[in-house]
């Protein structure tokens, strides 16, 4: 497969860096927050899942370790690398590409790819989620907090580190590019990539427009949701 240039979309810093501006020996490095007990109380135990965007597997080891059937997609190789050794399918691909073929219990679609800036691209990855969702499963998605471009510049702690959002600038309708600055004692790398801020109603449209809706928003700020096939039984 040749590798992807995505227009907008660029990272500097040491070691590979992904077509969407991500650093893989950075994600190395960036602990995982409460994302797997999230998916954990959403979904059945041992369910299938298709893990759109897996990276360095981050969440793919813990996802395994409890008893989930995972196959992993992304379309960096070098960040399949990094899920070698878990022992669990891994598929180069990007995602608004993929046809497995196949039907899972669970479709994950994690690390906010759902704002994606490119309309087409977004409505890609949503029509991949309803191509491998099971007729009674769902897929689960993690968006950005409403506001949240409003509040940038913006900083936090992250690992022995620091992450700052520089800057979000309007670039075009409704999509923003968003610049950012990780800090280490012994390393330092940025991202700049595009995002479309969407409000809830705005969210629940696109992915009405994708043959989805809303089930559940699984977290009080809404970040994490449920979706399902639109046309799967309530009840």
């Amino acid at each position: 497969m040749e590798r992807i240039v995505r227009e907008g979309y660029k990272g500097t810093g040491p070691g590979p860096i992904t077509p969407d501006g991500c650093a893989v020996e950075l994600y190395e490095r960036i602990p995982l927050g409460p994302e797997v007990d999230i998916i954990q109380a959403a979904v059945p135990a041992g369910a299938t899942i298709l893990e759109l965007g897996c990276g360095v597997g981050r969440m793919t080891r813990p996802m395994t370790q409890r008893g989930f059937d995972v196959t992993a997609v992304d379309e960096s190789p070098e960040m399949l690398e990094r899920v070698a050794d878990i022992g669990v399918r891994t598929v180069r691909s990007p995602i608004e590409l993929l046809d497995l073929g196949e039907r899972f219990d669970v479709v994950l679609l994690a690390s906010f790819l759902v704002h994606a800036g490119d309309p087409k691209i977004q409505r890609g990855l949503l029509s991949t989620c309803l191509r491998h969702v099971a007729d009674d499963g769902c897929v689960l998605m993690q968006r950005q907090p409403e506001g949240w471009h409003e509040r940038v510049p913006i900083e936090a702690p992250i690992a022995d580190g620091l992450v700052r959002v520089v800057s979000s600038v309007p670039v075009g309708p409704e999509v923003r590019q968003v610049h950012v600055e990780y800090h280490f004692p012994d390393a330092y790398w940025t991202q700049t990539y595009l995002a479309r801020p969407m409000t809830t109603p705005v969210f629940e449209q696109v992915l009405a427009e994708a043959g989805l809706r809303v089930d559940a928003y699984l977290t009080p700020d809404g970040t994490w949701v449920r979706a399902v096939p639109e046309n799967q039984r309530t009840g």
